[in-house]
């Protein structure tokens, strides 16, 4: 058994904190810029506007991230706690809130240079799983979002919650959500015969939420929320949502173009 009692501050320069999380996300971001720039937007029209988008994507991912949150995870604390909103240092970000950011600055700045949409959110389907991979380890390192009881031989310890042996959760996200999705997405772009602007970012969509909605199963829910319906929580809930618009993409991306 593995005995996690790992600190969530990674270095202090004088009274500076910096935090696992938030490195995390600033690594995942800037790997999957490297990546996409390197080798994903060759030929695409985007390339001269790739470095001018990553700051729309940015503030996508943060504002959407944190609203995401607020508004589906904890909204009677912080309609109540207001101010509270803004400390996003303390943590609180939700993935799917992210994702919606994204595809909201995704289509305002393609729209504001007469692009399609579907050309970023294709690339950058490939390589979120690059960002994925560092948050969910950081979320382990900071003991959140742990799994379920377990006798295991890998079962965790995590100190900072209680004494049982539970799932390593976060490290099965960091693996199926962001190794395996990388691989598979990288594997079908190259492989699939189907070239139409927003098939990938379908893809995404379907098998990431698919991964998320199994490895919800040994994942503890939110403590203020609980099961939601039908013993679902509230992450299986949106990852069915997304699993159904991802379906729906690949379905109309296909009838309309075949």
């Amino acid at each position: 058994m593995f005995i996690n009692n790992f600190d969530p501050v990674a270095f202090s320069i004088f009274s500076l904190e910096f935090r696992w999380y938030s490195m995390a996300y600033i690594f995942g971001i800037l790997a999957g810029w490297v990546v996409a720039k390197k080798f994903y937007i060759r030929g695409y029209e985007l390339k001269d506007k790739f470095d001018d988008y990553i700051t729309f994507l940015i503030l996508g991912i943060i504002v959407g991230g944190r609203l995401g949150y607020v508004i589906i995870y904890n909204f009677d604390y912080y309609i109540d706690n207001l101010l509270e909103i803004f400390k996003i240092w303390q943590g609180g970000m939700s993935f799917h809130g992210g994702l919606i950011g994204v595809i909201v600055a995704s289509i305002w700045f393609a729209k504001k240079n007469n692009q399609n949409p579907y050309i970023y959110l294709d690339v950058v389907s490939i390589v979120a799983p690059i960002g994925i991979f560092f948050g969910r380890v950081a979320n382990f390192i900071n003991s959140e979002l742990y799994g379920t009881e377990t006798s295991l031989p890998w079962g965790v310890k995590f100190l900072k919650i209680d004494n049982l042996s539970r799932h390593p959760s976060q490290l099965y996200e960091a693996f199926f959500e962001g190794i395996l999705l990388f691989v598979i997405l990288i594997y079908l772009r190259n492989k699939i015969s189907i070239k139409i602007p927003g098939f990938i970012s379908a893809i995404f969509l379907i098998i990431y939420s698919t991964f998320r909605f199994i490895i919800e199963f040994v994942r503890v829910p939110d403590e203020h929320l609980g099961y939601i319906l039908l013993n679902l929580s509230m992450g299986q809930i949106m990852s069915l949502i997304f699993l159904i618009i991802g379906c729906y993409l690949i379905y109309t991306k296909y009838e309309f173009n075949r």
